[in-house]
């Protein structure tokens, strides 16, 4: 195993060098890419069913909830000599703007689940409901493109770093791949929303679910960039992605998936997803 993930990590940079950068770009590429394929998804699986969609939510919520620990608070606390202050604040701080955005912003669930159609018939109405249909999903999805940034960014800027035994290098590669494969499920929920909301046809609930992984794109860069130009700010960056992304999953996800009954199938979702990203962690470690 330790040869296969030198020859994954060899390969990462005999392909994109060692730019920060190029790194960021890299990471938000594959997990908006793999959110688009699930976006697609709505084509082939046009009807899918609720209890279908709870679990593969729930599958997303145990890759993130394990991702949090293994490629961000624990890596975070490591890169900050042990010291938990910096991972704390950055937690904290995360949870708080993304507390605050969901103050401001309608819950994605209402346009998941279809609940509150749109009711109005004038272009004003609808286009009011659209852009804030794609702001929350904005919002859903920032903390996927900081991690991943973050995550590229740390391991930019020190190359040689170990956490546990795990390259900086390979614990960013596993974090992007963990991330991505939750965001297919995402993605065709956020498809399958668009047509409960009432935005039309399939070929705009899908091209819905494309536009919501795109903001993971620049979000990744920023993250690449800002850790890389600033070395200190990393276990705070960290921390604050980790914060975001599990109040995404208390906030969002998980009440999304236990509202109609299918309690079970999105807990056992969730426990696949978790061992998963913990696979993922140690293959790549």
């Amino acid at each position: 195993m330790p040869g296969f993930v030198a020859s994954v990590e060899q390969q990462f940079t005999l392909w994109f060098g060692h730019s920060a950068l190029l790194w960021g770009l890299v990471g938000g590429l594959v997990i908006a890419g793999m959110n688009m394929l699930g976006a697609l998804l709505v084509f082939v699986w046009e009807n899918p069913s609720q209890r279908a969609l709870d679990g593969a939510l729930g599958f997303a919520a145990g890759v993130m909830l394990s991702a949090s620990f293994t490629s961000l608070i624990l890596p975070g606390i490591a890169l900050a000599g042990g010291n938990l202050f910096p991972v704390v604040v950055g937690f904290f701080a995360g949870v708080a703007l993304l507390d605050r955005a969901d103050a401001w912003v309608p819950h994605v669930h209402v346009a998941i689940t279809g609940k509150q159609r749109l009711e109005g018939r004038g272009d004003d109405a609808r286009v009011a409901s659209v852009l804030l249909f794609i702001v929350a999903i904005t919002l859903h999805n920032m903390p996927e493109g900081l991690a991943v940034g973050v995550g590229f960014g740390s391991a930019a800027i020190n190359p040689g770093a170990t956490v546990d035994g795990q390259s900086a290098l390979g614990n960013a590669i596993s974090l992007m791949l963990a991330i991505g494969i939750q965001n297919i499920p995402e993605g065709l929920a956020v498809s399958i929303a668009a047509i409960n909301a009432g935005l039309g046809k399939r070929f705009y609930a899908a091209f819905a679910g494309i536009r919501a992984g795109l903001v993971e794109i620049p979000l990744a860069l920023f993250g690449a960039l800002a850790v890389s130009m600033a070395e200190p700010i990393l276990p705070y960056a960290m921390g604050f992605a980790a914060g975001g992304m599990l109040f995404v999953i208390s906030d969002e996800i998980m009440p999304e998936t236990h509202a109609r009954g299918n309690e079970r199938i999105a807990t056992l979702g969730t426990m696949v997803g978790v061992m998963l990203m913990l696979s993922l962690d140690v293959a790549l470690g």
